[in-house]
């Protein structure tokens, strides 16, 4: 029992910590711009952890401004996102440009018969029930629809990541084996001989 209770938590974590990766790297959508809009948002429940913190500049309060950006993919899905500063607030993007963010989305807005296509980065999640919206990020102009997106940042980073995780459990591992390990065996031969002379004297009595 233990032993699954143990295989539960180590799926549970891992469940965690590849949710938090997936929030917080960087995603790219292509998209078609179809306008931009101006939401008053009501931040006081727990779904406003999913926001930035107050614009730069600007006092913290329970509801403000929220900027959107509305595109539409390839595949006729809609998609929102909103368009705040991160400043230098979690996840590190240090976004300062909102409103010129903001104009570049108004400005490439385009119609079915004249598309306009845009990568637009973003992190973050959609969620139509709790209206959570993904941070856009920044814009790029492409050709079109069909090329072929290859996300060589968050790749990068997860594999330099492993390779700092493995290098520090490497270390550790070696740490323990030179440093722990003796300590443990010098205890543990310590109480077995102790153990072996508290046997031998009630084999006396």
């Amino acid at each position: 029992m233990l032993a699954k209770i143990r295989w539960i938590l180590k799926v549970l974590l891992a469940l965690l910590v590849l949710a938090a990766f997936h929030y917080n790297l960087p995603q790219r959508d292509i998209v078609r711009i179809t306008g931009t809009e101006i939401l008053r948002k009501d931040l006081s429940g727990w779904t406003g952890m999913f926001y930035a913190a107050a614009q730069s500049g600007e006092a913290q309060t329970q509801n403000r401004d929220l900027r959107l950006i509305n595109a539409v993919r390839a595949n006729g899905k809609v998609s929102v996102y909103r368009n705040e500063d991160t400043g230098f607030n979690w996840p590190p993007y240090f976004k300062f440009d909102s409103s010129n963010l903001q104009a570049e989305a108004e400005d490439a807005v385009s119609n079915k018969e004249a598309p306009e296509w845009y990568i637009l980065r973003h992190y973050g999640w959609r969620n139509t029930f709790w209206s959570i919206y993904p941070n856009a990020v920044s814009l790029k102009p492409v050709a079109g629809p069909d090329i072929r997106l290859i996300p060589w940042f968050n790749i990068i980073f997860l594999v330099l990541l492993a390779a700092l995780i493995w290098a520090i459990y490497v270390r550790l591992r070696g740490f323990w084996a030179r440093r722990v390990d003796p300590v443990i065996d010098r205890i543990d031969a310590a109480a077995e001989e102790t153990s072996g002379r508290v046997r031998g004297w009630f084999r006396r009595k």
